[in-house]
């Protein structure tokens, strides 16, 4: 069974192997213009991602670190102004409420592997209940789905404990029943960003397809927070909120959403993770054998074809197997007494999270083994079905992203593009090659999801380029080689 991954081992050799000496190279300097936009006054709206979040949490040097804190800077050689950030009080990232810790700490590496720092020893600072004064010109919400940013109260301290508010744009609502948006644009930017939109599909595809897919339901209102928002939901939010955010002809830049299923969150537990020698493979046959019986009943009775009869059959082999699965796709058996089980292929996506579940015994009881003689239940696995529907939904958001900029004349960053572009081989950059591999990649963080600093400056850099093509500015790159993809424990808060 796996147990944890070698990862000091991993991350010792990939730095080694990423670095590389850079001779001196003359460089021609290029005057800094802002071309047809204006950087005075830039509002950053969005998630996590333009927050800054990075190990699983809010912390003070992700913020610091984040792809729009970065492009702020650069606006700043071409006359951009004041970028305020609704910092956190620590390194930490835990929330309170009402003294009553909400969310957990970031997560560091212990020498084996991600872990949280205890909050026993590092206790969160960050009560929400006090809001920041503002305005801010970072936007960026952790967890906000489109349709988020335009819902009166949920920056509401009083809706946090039933999830109709959010805690950290409690952290700075102007007001408990302003919105997002209007919090925005009160702020008369000159320019902005939006990157929204991958909550819409991540926290399905997270938490393995335990929402729904509303395809069908026009309401978000009546959305559970994993549900996948309905196209024509993204697609009327989407547009109202650029049109408020350029109703007084600010510029802007806007991107795409990623394919989650590139990230390392998904692509880091191998289907098959299970070695077994020949003894132990078909002690484990004989458990299943009751079961692969009731398939031959089935498929007899008709109700199962025989495709599906092979695709639901457990066999164990000697060497490496993939995991046990429920798949509540399959064709109900339950009148049989049968429950939806089958091993998982190639095409199904083991969340991260499962790599410290997969193996381990329930009730300390040795022939009760998780992921093997008792099946992952559909929480730790995003099946080839819901990856389909994630994909689907992906498809129809960027059709109207996409739609939408050109409508405006935006600058457009095809962050799908990029992220793929990480996962099939690799982004080379001053230097260094940036990969989607967790953590020795360099590009992603410990949560697999969000990006290390250096992913984030890539970002900046992608965010840059389409801005200067599309408004003939002239932003320098920053050299990516000057962020770090990884903080330890100990960092000292501000």
């Amino acid at each position: 069974m796996i147990k944890n991954f070698k990862w000091l081992l991993l991350v010792s050799l990939a730095f080694a192997a990423c670095n590389s000496d850079d001779d001196d190279q003359p460089v021609v300097q290029v005057p800094v213009t802002a071309g047809t936009a204006n950087f005075a006054k830039y509002v950053a709206l969005g998630n996590s991602l333009s927050a800054g979040y990075m190990d699983g949490a809010l912390y003070i040097k992700g913020q610091e670190n984040s792809w729009t804190k970065i492009l702020s800077d650069q606006f700043k050689l071409a006359g951009g102004g004041e970028f305020r950030i609704p910092y956190m009080n620590d390194n930490y990232g835990g929330l309170l409420l009402g003294g009553n810790i909400i969310t957990e700490n970031r997560l560091y590496f212990n020498g084996a592997g991600p872990v949280r720092l205890p909050q026993a020893d590092y206790p969160p600072t960050n009560e929400i209940g006090v809001p920041l004064t503002g305005p801010f010109n970072n936007m960026g919400v952790p967890g906000a789905k489109v349709f988020h940013l335009l819902a009166p109260g949920y920056g509401n301290a009083l809706g946090v404990p039933s999830g109709a508010s959010n805690p950290y744009f409690v952290r700075f609502a102007s007001s408990p029943s302003t919105t997002i948006l209007a919090d925005a644009v009160a702020q008369s930017p000159t320019f902005f960003s939006l990157w929204i939109g991958n909550n819409d599909i991540l926290s399905y595809a997270t938490t393995g397809g335990i929402g729904v897919n509303q395809i069908s339901n026009t309401d978000p209102s009546t959305y559970g927070p994993n549900d996948i928002t309905n196209p024509n939901v993204f697609a009327s939010a989407y547009s109202a909120i650029v049109d408020q955010m350029t109703a007084n002809n600010a510029k802007g830049v806007v991107a795409n959403i990623p394919d989650v299923t590139t990230i390392p969150f998904f692509t880091t537990v191998p289907f098959n993770p299970v070695p077994l020698d020949a003894a132990k493979a078909g002690a484990l046959n004989s458990g299943y054998a009751a079961y692969n019986g009731g398939l031959a009943v089935a498929l007899g009775a008709g109700y199962i074809s025989a495709d599906e009869k092979a695709r639901r059959t457990i066999q164990f082999v000697e060497g490496k197997n993939p995991v046990v699965i429920v798949d509540s796709y399959l064709t109900n058996l339950s009148a049989l007494g049968l429950p939806s089980y089958r091993m998982a292929t190639a095409e199904d996506l083991i969340i991260l999270p499962a790599s410290a579940f997969i193996g381990t015994l329930v009730g300390e009881n040795a022939n009760a083994i998780n992921g093997v003689s008792v099946p992952l239940a559909d929480q730790w696995v995003l099946s080839k079905n819901e990856v389909d529907e994630v994909r689907t939904a992906n498809e129809a958001f960027n059709a109207t992203i996409a739609s939408v900029a050109a409508s405006k004349g935006l600058a457009f960053v095809d962050a799908k593009q990029l992220m793929t572009d990480l996962s099939q081989g690799g982004i080379v950059s001053n230097g260094y090659t940036l990969t989607s591999a967790l953590v020795f990649g360099t590009a992603f963080s410990l949560d697999g999801v969000h990006p290390t600093a250096r992913g984030y400056a890539l970002l900046a850099n992608e965010f840059s380029k389409a801005i200067n093509e599309t408004y003939g500015s002239t932003l320098p790159m920053v050299d990516i080689s000057k962020y770090n993809p990884m903080f330890p424990k100990d960092l000292p808060q501000n």
